[in-house]
């Protein structure tokens, strides 16, 4: 009997299809994968099963019993947690009152909370995840990778018999990962049945059971993970066979078109040196916490610094704001899409054209027709699934709000431009066409920091590796001599 059946689920959003007719089951004690390109409607189907969406046809049954799950509570009433791939944290509140928000342990005081058993239960959780973490941290003082086992440690902490994991993984160190698996099995060994959604494919095969594929809404199939591989998996997702998932085209590199003289910005950066020339894809590695944001951070201007020097084609800038960085050439494609990269109540169209709206302002008004012709250009040339340049970004797959983010930065013209993790919780296919638009980029001249967690990626893409640790820069190694290995020799202190 399985512990969970989604029945023939439809839903519809306006202009878009976003299920059509799926069907889908999980044993109990499996893990099941569930996998496909972005919008393709995993993360859809599970706010369903969360209560967070209505479906407009289709049954769910929870140990063969037809349930009705209108809403969150009830679903967790039913014993179904989600751990949503964009955080569902206050972020005011601290880490132990997020983990038992709606419900803290009482004291023996009506009205009154026991936060001693609060505070102590809640560590309890955390250090199971292997996680260095006081839970009485304000939420946004917290790493994005600290908030992301906040997340896991509310779901786990429930009790809950099925548990969807919506990308887990994309912003946790090696280390972090292995304590999630470990937590897995060992829900696993205790009945509960886990959801895991990830486009890592590697982390499937490594902890999944069965997989099932979705593409553009319809279930594709479903299969166990010892009668698959890699090759398969991608053909059933994106529909074609990826030849070469990184495929990087080097440019001509030319002369530098920034240099870093002595950035540092006390107790966060030290004395951070490099020169990143045009048509150069420069990689910056290193574990999380190393200071790699803060270096693009600071940079962007969006950082104060004590010292430094930025030199833009040999002549000394001031960047005091991310107004002086665009203005001088320099964008930023942030890690965090959602709360630094988009507006998301508003639509396709203006959030492509908000960095650079001055080119369509006269006057002191917009040119609204120039503005959408723009927006559509940009929508065809990044292959935006969206209905039209009027949608909502808030409504589309995190790739397509990721494809948004780089449309607004390409408007720009930037020469110098800084991808902070880039293809995080993107498809294989999508991640192909992003460093497909790299090389297109470099070849024109730009010049790109690429930061990633992904050593592959590192490996694949760049022409230039620098490694961080502990807010300095560990060493430099070149795209012929660099190995997954010697990164993580220089990213954990090696000399």
């Amino acid at each position: 009997m399985p512990a969970l059946q989604m029945n023939n689920i439809t839903k519809t959003y306006p202009g878009v299809l976003a299920l059509d007719n799926v069907s889908f089951d999980v044993a109990k004690g499996e893990v099941h994968a569930l996998c496909g390109e972005n919008g393709a409607g995993k993360s859809t189907l599970m706010k369903i099963l969360a209560g967070a969406q209505s479906m407009d046809s289709g049954d769910i049954f929870i140990n063969d019993e037809l349930v009705h799950i209108t809403t969150p509570q009830k679903a967790m009433d039913l014993g179904v947690n989600i751990i949503y791939q964009e955080f569902n944290l206050v972020p005011y509140l601290n880490a132990a009152e997020n983990i038992f928000l709606g419900r803290e342990p009482k004291a023996s005081v009506p009205g009154f909370i026991d936060f001693g058993k609060m505070y102590n239960e809640a560590q309890s959780v955390i250090d199971q995840l292997g996680v260095d973490l006081n839970v009485r941290m304000p939420v946004n003082q917290l790493s994005i990778a600290q908030q992301q086992m906040v997340e896991i440690g509310k779901a786990t902490s429930r009790k809950s018999m099925i548990i969807a994991m919506d990308e887990p993984s994309a912003t946790l160190t090696d280390h972090e990962l292995k304590a999630l698996f470990e937590l897995i099995r060992s829900l696993k060994d205790k009945g509960v049945s886990i959801i895991y959604i990830s486009h890592r494919l590697e982390e499937i095969f490594e902890i999944a059971d069965r997989v099932t594929v979705m593409r553009d809404g319809k279930y594709v199939g479903t299969k166990a993970i010892a009668d698959t591989d890699r090759e398969d998996l991608i053909k059933m997702m994106v529909g074609r066979e990826l030849t070469e998932v990184i495929p990087k085209v080097a440019a001509e590199i030319k002369g530098p078109a920034l240099e870093v003289k002595g950035l540092t910005r006390k107790g966060v950066i030290e004395d951070i040196n490099f020169t990143l020339h045009h048509g150069e894809v420069l990689g910056l590695a290193g574990l999380v916490g190393a200071g790699r944001t803060e270096v693009a951070r600071a940079i962007f201007g969006a950082d104060t610094i004590d010292a430094g020097e930025i030199l833009l084609d040999g002549k000394p800038i001031k960047v005091k704001s991310p107004r002086d960085a665009i203005r001088q050439g320099i964008g930023l494609v942030t890690e965090d899409r959602k709360a630094l990269g988009l507006i998301l109540g508003m639509v396709v169209r203006e959030n492509i054209s908000l960095a650079n709206l001055d080119s369509l302002t006269k006057l002191g008004f917009v040119n609204r027709r120039e503005e959408k012709h723009i927006s559509q250009q940009y929508i065809e040339d990044l292959m935006i699934k969206t209905p039209s340049s009027e949608q909502q970004v808030q409504n589309l797959s995190g790739g397509n709000q990721q494809k948004v983010v780089l449309a607004k930065w390409l408007f720009t013209q930037s020469k110098v431009l800084i991808f902070d993790e880039p293809t995080r919780g993107i498809d294989v296919g999508a991640k192909t066409e992003i460093y497909n638009l790299m090389n297109r980029l470099a070849a024109t001249g730009a010049a790109i920091i690429m930061i990633s967690s992904e050593l592959p990626e590192i490996l694949g893409m760049s022409d230039r590796i620098l490694v961080m640790h502990e807010g300095r820069l560990a060493g430099e190694l070149s795209r012929e001599e660099a190995t997954q290995e010697g990164i993580m020799h220089l990213a954990t202190g090696g000399k």
